[in-house]
């Protein structure tokens, strides 16, 4: 009885030796790959296949994962190294190097260790390319240099299976004696651009002086000049209407001449005037000359009618 029910325990035992057999079974088999991840599979040593993301199955106990590889963009600090110059200027530098895995194959199985390989890559071109260049260059053309040395990088990995996508520097550090040499440089060509736009101060000031002064004498002159010609055109004026009136003046008299009674207005006149010469001269001198004839002033008027009568004659 005992060994009946033996039998049966151990019947029983079965379906679940073999169910835990197919859990494990599938738990093996089964692998689920990450976004931007691979698989490298291996089958007894030897590589088989790579897995992308998604669901994949291998062979328990036969296949196993020799790698997991990312397929990201990975940065790597680049350690700070000296590196020479052209021109024999020691420099420590340090940079930060991009790269991705384009071909998880290649990445495995091409080199080993290849972040470390990449970054060991990344130190020497790096040296190389500061080797060709100036100290001054490379500070005004540091894109132009990283440039170069993501190119040679690329050049060199490509059998890797990596792609350096940037390089860059973080820091360029010169010996403390070429910093203060380039610092009294840098005085130097401040104090010198200070110097030169003080003296581009001075001569646009001084051009300005001169041209406000240019236009101070110009307008000064055209002033005069205006001035000048209206006080021509006013004295013209005055002398055009002092002249006028003064031919009007004589016209009127002349009108009133061609009369009777102009002319006996024009003989007493002249006779009047004749006497007050003969009073200012009397006036003036202690001695008076009395003409022999004693009717010197009516001949004196009579000459003079007879003149204006002989001028109204030829008139």
């Amino acid at each position: 009885m005992e060994e009946l029910d033996f039998i049966f325990d151990y019947v029983a035992t079965i379906p679940v030796f073999l169910f835990i057999l197919v859990v494990v079974f599938l738990k093996l088999s089964i692998k689920f790959v990450p976004q931007n991840r691979a698989f490298l599979v291996e089958r007894f040593g030897k590589y088989q296949s790579t897995k992308e993301a998604g669901l994949n199955f291998i062979v328990p106990f036969i296949d196993k994962i020799a790698a997991n590889r990312s397929l990201k963009e990975q940065a790597v600090d680049v350690p700070s190294q000296s590196a020479i110059t052209r021109d024999n200027i020691s420099l420590t530098v340090d940079g930060v190097l991009y790269f991705r895995v384009l071909d998880p194959y290649k990445a495995t199985y091409g080199v080993e260790r290849y972040v470390f390989a990449v970054t060991q890559l990344a130190q020497t071109t790096m040296r190389s390319e500061l080797g060709k260049m100036e100290l001054d260059k490379t500070f005004e053309e540091r894109d132009q240099l990283n440039t170069n040395i993501v190119s040679a990088i690329n050049e060199a990995s490509s059998p890797w299976g990596i792609q350096v996508l940037r390089y860059e520097i973080k820091d360029i550090i010169p010996p403390q004696s070429v910093m203060e040499a380039m610092e009294a440089q840098m005085k130097a060509e401040r104090v010198k651009r200070a110097q030169i736009l003080e003296s581009e101060g001075d001569r646009q000031a001084a051009i300005n002086r001169a041209e406000g002064e240019k236009q101070a004498v110009v307008l000064a002159a055209e002033g005069e000049k205006s001035e000048q010609v209206l006080r021509a055109e006013g004295e013209a004026q005055a002398i055009i209407a002092v002249a006028n009136a003064q031919a009007e003046a004589l016209h009127k008299v002349g009108e009133a001449a061609n009369t009777d009674e102009g002319q006996k207005a024009i003989q007493l006149d002249l006779a009047s005037k004749a006497i007050d010469a003969k009073k200012s001269i009397a006036k003036e001198s202690s001695m008076v000359i009395i003409p022999d004839n004693a009717t010197d002033a009516a001949s004196l008027v009579t000459q003079a009618t007879s003149i204006i009568n002989k001028l109204n004659a030829k008139n």
